[in-house]
Formats: structure tokens, sequence, C-alpha cells
């Protein structure tokens, strides 16, 4: 084993250990090396933390002076011993130091700075509306696209890297004991996968938690150098006993508002399969509901500001049947993240391909729409927005929505309902409803951009009998009521009511199933068809709801309320590949699965992403041998894991 260690860089200068080298090698007590002379400099300028792990040191290299050594060198040896000194355990440990960001990409940039836009279009329910005929309810879908980056696909297959903005992302792992064996080294597995799929210019840390929360590494860039710190970090978690998520968010947290330096996009990747052991139960004091608000640091939780919020998202991971899906659907629901629910631990790393996939596509930070209505007497009524922010002026005259961020190719879709007057003479054969605008900025180059659409116009005939009925309203509709019955079914799970919840899950598949948009084959209302046939199962009774249903509800929801494609229950679809650079899907209707429900949210970066680590997965499988780094058995011995932080 030691010889293995001597092998790695110095985390200092990055030169190499191995065995006869001429330098003296220091092993601090959290198992990180490194030269004797590069660790020996650091402290005598005063730095008593692990450069690699930021652990408190009980035990620190001692350097003699100058004048006491020996007029004749022995030869160097390959270990030295340290001395025990005293640390101050009462400093504070402050995580400012992270790797300092890479220099501005003007390749990027100028690739940022195109003519590619958010397109912003607007249908209107019905084609016209008969002049002396109102309408308190008439639908208007405002839909927005998000640009693609160039090599997007590319990159995610493992070619050229694409035109992106870098990122920060912090992973919190849980490394509870029952994450003990083959849970662990998916885990593990399913980490070096990231590492390796990050580009230099992103930065990653590594925090991991069970009883108490540590800092696994600081913030730092995916060099080599520090892709491969970060494998031998990984390649050191141990399960432990306790799970307290909240301690582990709290310190993604520090590393986050603690940072010297920032990249342009920042996240986090919560996993835990369990429920924690401290802040829900201690806040409730036993009775009601826990308190998962207390779970989320206060500066991860989103503000609502507007074009000004840029709350950190976490993305939550529920592993097995075991972890609390509420918690863990609370936690991204406050941040502005994904929860999804993996119930086939074997798919771990597809599950963090396709998130870590569009967090390295964000094109669109900050986003707001902004409505304004344009006839005297057109006013909103109501907007349906899911989990994104909507906000109507008293008067109706005006509304807004906070969209926050989007990724490459990225869509969303959102209903206004409008109050339509009764066309007056002077109006003309055309009524003016609504004009709608996208303000954003830009995530690579930092611009802010502003898109106006077309101003949205409904006819008025004296009669308007055949007036045409819009598809894509309609497709809308019916699938933002089966989300609004699907936490109708949940509320009735939740109370005990699971006949009712059946009920209702039944009843909305059979209106989606005879929708327009069904019969005629589209693939997201298919899916959602087979979807609530899917939870209509897992509901049926109080032992299957609490064994898969209640996460499975969670994460759905999760999904069709953010419009973001999530993990839960992850398979691809028939098939998947490139064509021309670009990802392409191909399934017959009746070939599509119960497993992949959320599927249609994922955009082109997301499933590349997930065809690499699917490759990735079978050419492993393929050779019968371990990854790189792999531990041998569920069982097999770990290295040496470094005390956790105070």
């Amino acid at each position: 084993m030691e010889g293995t260690k001597q092998m790695n860089p110095c985390a200092i200068c990055l030169g190499g250990m191995g065995a006869g080298g001429g330098q003296a090698i220091f092993t601090a007590e959290c198992s990180h090396t490194f030269h004797f002379h590069c660790i020996s400099t650091s402290v005598e300028h005063g730095n008593l933390l692990c450069p690699l792990c930021n652990a408190q040191w009980r035990e620190l290299p001692f350097v003699r002076p100058p004048a006491s050594m020996p007029t004749t060198q022995p030869p160097s040896v390959d270990v030295v011993q340290p001395r025990r000194v005293r640390a101050h355990s009462e400093d504070p440990v402050v995580f400012d130091d992270d790797e300092q960001v890479g220099p501005p990409d003007s390749r990027r940039q100028a690739g940022a700075a195109s003519d590619e836009a958010v397109v912003v279009k607007t249908h209107g329910h019905y084609s016209a509306v008969a002049r002396d005929s109102s309408d308190d309810n008439f639908a208007v879908l405002v839909h927005l696209k998000a640009p693609g980056i160039t090599g997007s696909g590319a990159e995610a297959a493992g070619g050229a890297p694409a035109q992106r903005a870098p990122v920060d992302l912090v992973t919190v792992l849980d490394v509870s004991s029952s994450m003990h064996g083959s849970k662990l080294a998916l885990l593990k597995q399913a980490m070096r996968f990231v590492i390796d799929i990050l580009g230099p210019d992103d930065r990653l840390s590594v925090v991991s938690f069970s009883s108490r929360a540590r800092r696994v590494t600081r913030l730092t860039r995916m060099s080599d150098a520090g892709k491969a710190l970060c494998v031998r970090a990984v390649e050191s978690l141990t399960a432990r006993t306790g799970t307290n998520v909240a301690e582990g968010l709290r310190t993604a947290a520090r590393v986050l508002d603690e940072r010297r330096y920032r990249n342009g996009v920042s996240s986090v990747v919560l996993l835990s399969d369990g429920q924690d052991n401290y802040t829900p139960m201690r806040q409730a004091f036993g009775r009601g509901l826990p308190n998962y608000a207390a779970l989320v640091p206060p500066s991860f939780a989103r503000t609502g500001t507007g074009a000004g919020d840029r709350a950190t998202p976490v993305h939550t991971f529920g592993f097995g049947n075991d972890h609390d899906a509420a918690a863990m659907h609370a936690v991204s629901e406050v941040t502005g993240g994904t929860f999804s629910f993996i119930e086939n631990e074997a798919v771990i790393q597809d599950a963090f391909a396709q998130c870590v996939g569009g967090l390295l596509s964000v094109v669109v930070q900050e986003a707001r729409v902004a409505v304004q209505c344009l006839h005297p007497g057109v006013r909103v009524g109501s907007v349906k927005s899911g989990l994104y922010q909507s906000l109507v002026n008293e008067d109706g005259r005006a509304a807004s929505i906070v969209v926050g961020e989007l990724y490459a190719d990225e869509e969303r879709r959102f209903l206004l309902f409008l109050v339509v007057p009764r066309a007056e003479e002077t109006d003309g054969d055309l009524t003016a409803l609504i004009k709608v605008s996208c303000l954003y900025r830009d995530a690579a180059a930092g611009a802010e951009v502003n898109v106006v659409a077309e101003d949205t116009v409904v006819a008025r005939p004296e009669h308007a009998v055949d007036a045409e009925r819009s598809v894509e309203v309609e497709r809308e509709r019916v699938r933002v009521e089966a989300t609004e019955d699907m936490a109708a079914a949940r509320a009735a799970a939740e109370r005990g009511g699971h006949q009712e919840a059946v009920e209702i899950l039944e009843n909305r598949r059979g209106a989606v199933a005879q929708s327009d948009a069904a019969r005629s084959g589209d693939p997201m209302i298919v899916a959602l068809e087979i979807e609530l046939r899917d939870m209509r199962r897992r509901v049926s009774s109080r032992q299957d709801y609490a064994r898969s249903g209640r996460a499975s509800m969670l994460a759905g929801m999760s999904a069709h309320m953010q419009q973001r494609g999530s993990s839960s229950q992850l398979q691809l679809p028939s098939v998947i590949a490139f064509q021309d650079g670009a990802v392409t899907t191909t399934a017959a209707t009746h070939q599509v699965s119960q497993q992949a429900a959320t599927l249609p949210y994922a955009t082109p970066a997301m499933l590349a992403m997930l065809l690499r680590s699917r490759r990735a997965r079978e050419a492993s499988a393929a050779s019968g041998q371990r990854q790189p780094g792999a531990p041998e058995g569920a069982h097999g011995s770990e290295p040496t894991v470094p005390k956790e932080l105070n």
C-alpha cells in the first residue's frame, strides 16, 4: 500500500513521489502524502490544515534549525515520522482555499456572443373569438426555448470541448452505515465518472456526511492532477454511523459561500439512502410534521426576487426505498433543484450523468418573463407556472414569471388565462392581447439579453364557430391538469385515502389517453399516460405507497412542475445515438417504457451524457474487469479516511 501512495504526486508542487526520488515524504494522519520540504514550508507560514481535505492536524512536520543539521547528510528516507505538535483547534476553519478559476476563454465568449438567443413564442387557444362574445378564460401559451451550445453533444460523447460556462460543483454524499458494501462501491464508480466528464475549467468539491460532515476536497480545478486528487479522495470514503443531511448541506454552503473565486455556474448534488437522524426530528420534538426547511442553509434558498436571484440549486437523489423522499423533495423544491428517485441502485452512474450533463450546458441565467396587456379591456386572470414563481398585478394588466436557469435547448411552457372583452366597433378585425418579453443573462458571456416576442392577437369575426384550436395549448393543458391531479392523489395517499388516490389517477389517465395529443402519438403525452398508470399501482396500498409510491410521485411531480428531466426509474429509449453531431432517439409508441416517463424533458446534452455513461458501463461489463480504482469486492478493505472536520 505504501508503494502505491508514493506514486501519487505531491499536492503542493505536483511533483512525483516515487521511492528513491531523493526527497523525503511526509504522511499526514489524514493519510494524504506530500514532499516533506513542501509541507514543512507550508507549516512554517502558519498553515496548520491539510491542503487537500482541510483536516486539522494534531501532528505536524517538525523542521530542525539549520545549525543543528549534521555536516554530512545521510541518505534521504522515503517516509518522515511526524512530531506531535498541538494545533490551534480553536482557530476557525474558513473554506477560502479554493483553487483559482481559469483565465477567460476568448473562444468560448466569442461563441456565446453569437446571434443565437432564447426563442420566445406565444400561442392563443383559439384563432378567433366572435366580436359580440367575451371570454373570461382564454388560454395563451408562452413557449421559451434556450439556444444550443456548439459541440455539446460531442463533448458529452468524449469529443472536443463545447463552448460553455464553467461550473463550480459540490457533491454531498451520504456515507452512513447503510451505504456500506455495493452501494458505496457504485457511488464511487459514479463519482469517478463525474470527475472524468468535468472539464479543466470546472471545479469540484466533495463533501461526505454520516453523523457529521466533512469537506473531503477543496474546490479544485479538474486538471489531470486535480482529477487524480479527487479520485483518490473519493476512494478514501468509508461508511460510518448516523445520517446528518443538514450538516452535509451546511458544509456545502460554506464551500460556496466562502470561496475566493467563482465560476459562472454553481450547483450542488446531494445523494442519500436514509433519513436525517438529527435536524427534522429535533426541530419537530416528535410532534407534527418534520421541519424540512431546517435542512436548507439560508444561502441556498431561493428568494424569488427575480433577475438578481442566483441561489444555488440543490439536485437531490433518493437512493433505494429507505430514504426520506419528502425531505429530499423539500430540499430540491426550496432551492430550485430537481428530485430523482433511484430505485435501481445499478443506474446511479446514469442518474448522475444525466444531471451533470445538464449542469455542463447552462446557457441562460436569471431569466424572467414579463407580460404586458395591450388592449385596454384585456386582463391576466391567472398563470400556470408550476414551481416557477409568478405574479399578476392587482389590476391584471401585467404579469411576470421567474424562470432562472435554462440548459442548452431546454424548453419551458407557461399557460396564461386572459379575460378577453367583447370587441368594440373601433377595434377592427383583430384584438391585440399581450406583449411577452424575456430578460436574461448569457451564462458564458455575462451579457444581459432581452428578447421580445411578436404581439399576441386574436381575430374578431362576426362568427367564430370554425375557429382553429391550438394543438400546443391543448397539449400543455393536458400536462398541467395531469400534474395537478398527481398532487391531489399524493395528498389523498398521505392522509390514508389510497382508494381515492387510485381513482384520481385512473380518471386522469383515462382523460389523458383520450386526448387528441395522445391519439396523435405525442411522445410526452403517451409517456404521461403510462406514468399515471404506474403511479396508480404504487399508491394502491399503505405498504406500496411507503415502499416506493411516495418517492415515485414526488420525483414525477418535481420533473413535471419544473419541466426538467429527472433520473427517476431511469431507462434510455430503445435507440439513442449521435447523428451529425446531434443526439437522436427513436422509439415506437408501444415501446415507450413506463420507466421513461420523465425522459421527454431531457435535453440533447443530458441524453448524450447518458449515452456516454451507458457505453462506459457496458464496456466495463464486457471487459469483465473492475474500473480503475474500484473496490475489489463489496466488503473489501477501505483506505484510511481523513479525520472529520470540526
